[in-house]
This record gives structure tokens, C-alpha cells and sequence, in this order.
């Protein structure tokens, strides 16, 4: 059995997450779903990013204290999380007790290391807001190219690692207006000295997809450097170093070290086994999945490696970074200030979680941007969920339910019940070769797949007329519709598991859908529960028509400042 640690980037909760946000998270459930089901050992982890200067201005905002409004956001986003059924085995925070001391421990051992360097910089400094400018609170014009958007960290349209310094014309995010330069102390991680050790594990590391490999080593050969760890502002991990009293670890070279952390306290905080630790991150046969969105690729490919490999603990490296493309909304991105977009919370009024997981793992951006749209939301949930795989189910389930009294016939497998079974196994094998992959919207278009080979089996063999004139080719059609439909259910609850497990239920079946291998297995005897529609079709125009009530009623807005 593998062991797998499987984490989705932390998002920061200055505000609620929206679609966007919920595709990386619901990437790394669908994996840590689908490993379980193979019977893997896996621990899926994330938290809220809580620390930085963004949170600070945003707790000035609204007249409380930082810790006050991340203790808010922390709980009212982990609360969705779990509505959407995230199956976290640790959703954590980056102000928990574990984290911090975790941080500090991990960060004096890479100073003791000899890999962690003081030095007096030159830094933008509002003379306005009289502060500091942390990275994201500096914006300007890319030296790379040219987007006047950039941050002072990195430029979300061609990826590259920045410093605020190498912005051209750089404004201070809050107000506008043009930062000075003024000296003050910083402790750097000393980066270059990994070039060639990070470019030797790039090289070597098969499994990184060729986004991430080619952004990555293009950085590398132009020339690593020195990341600052500390920052001038108050709200975060005050920093360990010696004489470094005043200073927090920067936000970014913290939440990375969650995927550690989180592990951690999962052991020694949740199952009450500390030894499970070392166990997953110090074994070399360990994998490590990270699920995040294209702009964070070097953070993960570079930093972090690099990081694990200053510890000297002897950390696993990243088995695979899986990045997605942006998610667009109605071909716009979204925004905040605008409204532009829908909220999780939003989502969560509107439809059950499963309409949104369905969809969102229909549309992944994988391999480029994807465009959510609402006529084409309303066309793949009534056309694919509803008429497909709602329809199959109904149409078998009712049947036993009105022909047989809601029991399963006995029946052995003629020939063509057992070739559609051998079909849909073989279309079951394909499904996990892409999750394998990571392409998880095919994966879940030949779920769909499945359902559509028994809705033809079904159609085709007409059993409403055999049940009368040939019972036992009606009941053997019935047992092989049955069989596929419990095939479904465990497939399903990989992507929709509310519905799978509504499915289950309604099939009369004990527990929960199970493993892969206890997929296409005939139970002994089977008495339905009451059977009902598992979707409903939906109209794009009463549910635009819906969120606009929503907002206009202000039901929401306490959690948006």
C-alpha cells in the first residue's frame, strides 16, 4: 500500500474563496478520493493562509483586530469546505500552535545550516501610509514583460519571481502613491546555492508536467536569487534569527511549510500517533501532490524544494506539482471589487455541492483557461448529469421498484448482460488511467460514458416487454442495469459524493460506496429504499435571477467587509 500526501494550495481568507479557489481544492479531493478507493494510504491537508499585510488591512478595514477576523473567516470557510464534502484529514491554519512553532524550528535549523543570511536593503517604503510595502502591496510594470499589473513578488501573467525593486514605475497598492526607498535589516535564504541541486531534480522528475518543468528550469538557468524570509510588519510568525526581534516570516515562505506542518499535527493532534509523521515525510517512497493554480508553480517546483532540501531533515521533494489554467467567469476574471463571479457561499444557496463539483471537474482548466458560463452550466447539468446519469438510474431503480417490489430478481448473466458488464469495466479501467494522469475531466466524461452504455443496454433490451413475455431475460437485464448502476456509485463518489451516497442508499445497500476492486460485485439480496430523482434539471435565467436576490438582500455580506 503507497502512501500518499496529497495538498491543495492554502487560500488566503482575507475574504471568501470563490470557483476559482474551489478548483484547486476540489482537484486534490478528487485525487485523495481516488487514491482511498484504490486502498491507498492517504493524507490530504490544506488550511487558511491567515498572516501578511493583506489580513492587517483588511482587520483595519473593519475596526477588529487581525487574529479577531481570521478566527472568523478560518471558521466560516472550513464550514464550506466541509458542505462542499473537501474531505480534508487535517484543515488546519497557518495561527495554529503547531504551525508556528513548526516554522520557527524548521527555519533556525536551515539558519543553522549556514543557509539563512542577514543584510541591510534598500525596501519601498510608503512615506503616505508610513510603512514598509510587503510584496503584494507594491505594484508596477513587469521588466519582463511589460504587464502593468505585476506584483512586487512575482507577474501573474508570465510567472516570473520578482522584488518589488525590479518593478518599473512601482505604486503602492493601497494608495497609489509613489513608495521611496529606505534602508532597513532582512534575513534572505541564500536560494542559488540550490541551483544545481533543483535543477538536478527537475530534470530527474518524470512526473512534473511540462508547464511546470519548462517555467521552472528556464528560471534556474537564468539565475536564482536570494529570497528574503522577513518582513517589517506586525501580523504573522515572528521570525527566530538572532537579533530578528521586530520581524515576521514572510507569508509565502511560511504557508508552504504547511504542507509539513499540517501532516504533522494531523499525527500528533488528530490520530494521536506522532511516529505517523516521519512515517509519510521521511519515507522516500512517499508521494507528494500539490494542487494549485499556474501563478504559484514556482513556489512549489523552486522554493519549496529547495527549502525541504536546506532543512537537511531529509523531506520527500514534491512527487508532482498538477497546476491548473485560470478559471474565467462569463469571459472576464474574477473580481471582487466588481462582484464579478460567485461566491462559495453563493454557490451553496443556489444548488447542492454536487451540481458545482459536477461541473467544475467538467470545465478544469487543465491545460488552458476555462470560461464558466451559465447557459453552459444549465446545458451539462440537464444534457450530462440530469438526462444521463439521473435518467439511468431512475428509469432501472423505479423499474425493480414497480416490476420486482423493490427486490433484485435472481438471474444469472446471459451473454449480452455479461459483454455490456466486461464493456463497462473496461471503460471503469479507463476512468482510473486518467485520474492516474490527472485528467480528471475525461475521467469524468467516461463516467458518463458508463451511464450512456446503460442507458443503450437498457433501451435496447426493452425488459418492460420481457418481464412479460421472457422473465428470466428481463430479470437478467435487470441484475447486469443493477450491477452497473452500484459501478456508478462507487465511481461517482469520487467526483459527486453526496449523490453517490444518496444513490447507495436508495439501492437499499449497507455503508458507503467502497473500493474500486468491490465495484462490479453482486450483493446477496437487495431491497430498495424510496426510490427518487437524484438531479433536477435547472434554468440558467432563475438562477442568475436568484444570486442577484441574494445580493441584493445583504444575507451574505457580513463575511465580505
Amino acid at each position: 500500500m503507497g502512501k500518499w500526501i496529497v495538498a491543495s494550495a492554502w487560500p488566503y481568507i482575507n475574504t471568501v474563496p470563490h470557483l476559482g479557489t474551489l478548483v484547486q481544492t476540489l482537484s486534490a479531493d478528487v485525487f485523495a478520493r481516488f487514491k482511498r478507493k484504490q486502498g491507498e494510504d492517504v493524507v490530504m491537508v490544506s488550511g487558511s493562509d491567515e498572516h501578511g499585510t493583506p489580513i492587517e488591512v483588511e482587520a483595519i478595514k473593519r475596526g477588529v483586530k487581525p487574529r479577531e477576523l481570521t478566527d472568523k473567516m478560518h471558521a466560516y470557510v472550513s464550514d464550506l469546505f466541509k458542505r462542499f464534502g473537501l474531505s480534508y484529514d487535517n484543515y488546519t491554519r497557518t495561527e495554529s500552535e503547531t504551525h508556528v512553532k513548526f516554522v520557527q524550528d524548521f527555519y533556525m535549523k536551515v539558519y543553522e545550516n549556514g543557509h539563512v543570511y542577514e543584510s541591510e536593503v534598500e525596501q519601498l517604503y510608503c512615506p503616505k501610509d508610513q510603512m514598509f510595502l510587503p510584496d503584494r502591496f507594491v505594484v508596477g510594470t513587469c521588466p519582463y514583460c511589460g504587464y502593468e499589473r505585476a506584483y512586487g513578488d512575482q507577474c501573474e501573467r508570465c510567472g516570473r519571481l520578482l522584488n518589488p525593486t525590479d518593478l518599473i514605475n512601482p505604486r503602492c497598492a493601497i494608495c497609489g502613491s509613489t513608495p521611496v526607498l529606505k534602508r532597513t535589516k532582512h534575513w534572505f535564504f541564500d536560494l542559488p546555492k540550490f541551483q544545481r541541486e533543483l535543477e538536478e531534480y527537475i530534470n530527474g522528475n518524470e512526473n512534473l508536467p511540462e508547464n511546470a518543468r519548462n517555467m521552472s528550469l528556464s528560471m534556474i538557468r537564468e539565475g536564482l536569487k536570494p529570497r528574503s524570509l522577513t518582513r517589517d510588519n506586525k501580523w504573522g510568525i515572528p521570525a527566530p534569527f538572532p537579533g530578528a526581534e521586530g520581524k515576521t516570516i514572510y507569508v509565502w515562505m511560511e504557508a508552504v511549510l504547511g504542507y509539513v506542518s499540517a501532516v504533522k499535527e494531523y499525527f500528533e493532534s488528530i490520530v494521536g500517533r506522532p511516529e505517523g509523521f516521519e512515517e509519510f515525510w521521511k519515507d522516500p517512497e512517499t508521494k507528494s501532490i500539490y494542487f494549485i493554480g499556474k501563478d504559484n508553480i514556482p513556489f512549489h517546483t523552486i522554493i519549496f524544494p529547495a527549502l525541504l532540501m536546506a532543512s537537511g531533515e531529509g523531506y520527500v521533494l514534491p512527487y508532482n506539482v498538477s497546476s491548473t489554467e485560470f478559471l474565467m467567469y462569463e469571459g472576464d476574471k474574477f473580481s471582487k471589487s466588481r462582484r464579478w463571479g460567485i461566491w462559495l457561499d453563493e454557490a451553496l444557496e443556489l444548488l447542492p455541492p454536487d451540481y458545482w463539483r459536477f461541473y467544475m471537474i467538467y470545465i478544469r482548466p487543465e491545460t488552458k483557461d476555462a470560461n464558466f458560463t451559465w447557459q453552459d452550466f444549465e446545458a451539462k447539468v440537464n444534457n450530462e448529469l440530469n438526462d444521463i446519469l439521473g435518467n439511468l438510474v431512475h428509469r432501472v431503480l423505479s423499474f425493480i421498484k414497480s416490476r420486482y417490489s423493490g427486490e433484485l430478481p435472481k438471474a444469472e448473466l446471459d451473454e449480452e448482460s455479461a459483454k455490456m458488464i466486461e464493456e463497462a469495466k473496461s471503460i471503469a479501467r479507463r476512468i482510473e488511467e486518467d485520474m492516474e494522469s490527472f485528467r480528471f475531466r475525461d475521467a469524468l466524461k467516461k463516467l458518463l460514458d458508463m451511464a450512456r452504455l446503460g442507458n443503450r443496454f437498457f433501451n435496447e433490451r426493452e425488459p418492460w416487454v420481457d418481464v412479460k413475455e421472457n422473465p428470466e431475460r428481463a430479470a437478467s437485464t435487470i441484475v447486469a442495469s443493477f450491477i452497473l448502476i452500484k459501478a456508478l456509485a462507487v465511481y461517482m463518489e469520487v467526483f459527486m459524493p453526496f449523490s453517490a451516497q444518496e444513490l447507495w442508499k436508495m439501492m437499499g445497500l449497507p455503508g458507503s460506496p467502497g473500493k474500486f476492486k468491490e465495484a462490479f460485485s453482486l450483493p446477496e439480496s437487495v431491497k430498495l429504499e424510496e426510490v427518487k430523482p437524484l438531479f433536477r434539471k435547472v434554468k440558467a435565467e432563475e438562477l442568475i435571477q436568484r444570486l442577484k436576490e441574494i445580493r441584493e438582500s445583504g444575507k451574505l455580506l457580513s463575511m465580505r467587509g
